[in-house]
């Protein structure tokens, strides 16, 4: 068994579709830096990063793809999943392989795959968009703190950055550390913002509630309005606690307004 190993990174990946091309083979497995070699591994090849051979890889997937075949591979790529890496090297291997467009052919064990994953990041775009809840702070500015099992920030940042053009609104994932900023009287784009010290953040990683020194009064009121009117509308006999868990799972209740006391 042939097996290649990455940095995790999606450049990294693109040099070991390379590489495997230069060197005329076709591993069975592409795992990341230190992780497990299986039973029967025969032979590895580390794969050097290298961002020329990546761009290489990418240009001449944009010649053979549609955008939506293109976007299918970068958002799955977003699931931060190691189960992701092989089939998708196969699967992009495959594409310079028979020159054409395979996302369709669902037979493929490696599309369908690729495909799966990409559905399952999808998901989980759609529920940061219907989940996500904001705090306004005393300087005005809008905070939403987050933590999705897939690295979906970079996928709906257009979103916001279209339905709150006229605020200063901050995005962050508290699962990977890391923020989008937007400021509204410059107008531009969101600015990925981390930082150094997230001891001294004036919010809360664990439910993402803004200290009470820089909570703006009406937002206090707000909130309370909030959970007042979602406790009214509750009809108690159609009451479907699966179905809710379904729709709204409680990975996510820590953040919501609604389901904080």
């Amino acid at each position: 068994m042939l097996v290649y190993t990455f940095d995790r990174t999606l450049d990294g990946l693109l040099t070991a579709v390379f590489d495997s091309y230069a060197l005329h083979q076709l591993p069975d497995m592409l795992l990341c830096e230190g992780g497990m070699l299986p039973l029967f591994c025969e032979e590895v090849h580390a794969v050097t990063t290298a961002g020329d051979k990546a761009e290489r890889v990418w240009k001449g997937l944009e010649k053979l793809l549609p955008r939506d075949a293109m976007r299918l591979i970068t958002v799955s790529w977003q699931s931060e999943l190691d189960e992701l890496n092989t089939p998708l090297f196969h699967y992009i291997y495959k594409v310079f392989q028979y020159k054409k467009d395979l996302s369709r052919n669902f037979s493929d064990p490696d599309v369908l795959a690729v495909t799966n994953i990409a559905r399952k990041v999808a998901h989980e775009q759609l529920r940061m968009k219907q989940f996500m809840r904001f705090q306004k702070a005393k300087d005005g500015t809008y905070l939403g703190v987050v933590a999705p099992d897939h690295n979906v920030l970079p996928l709906v940042i257009n979103h916001f950055q279209d339905r709150f053009q006229d605020q200063p609104w901050l995005v962050y994932d508290a699962k990977r550390h890391y923020g989008y900023y937007y400021e509204a009287e410059k107008a531009g784009t969101p600015i990925r913002i981390t930082f150094e010290d997230e001891g001294k953040v004036p919010f809360s990683l664990d439910d993402g509630k803004l200290n009470d020194d820089v909570l703006s009064e009406n937002d206090r009121l707000f909130q309370d309005l909030w959970r007042t009117y979602f406790k009214a509308i509750c009809i108690r006999e159609r009451m479907n606690p699966r179905k809710q868990l379904n729709d709204m799972p409680r990975r996510y209740w820590k953040y919501m307004t609604e389901k904080q006391l």
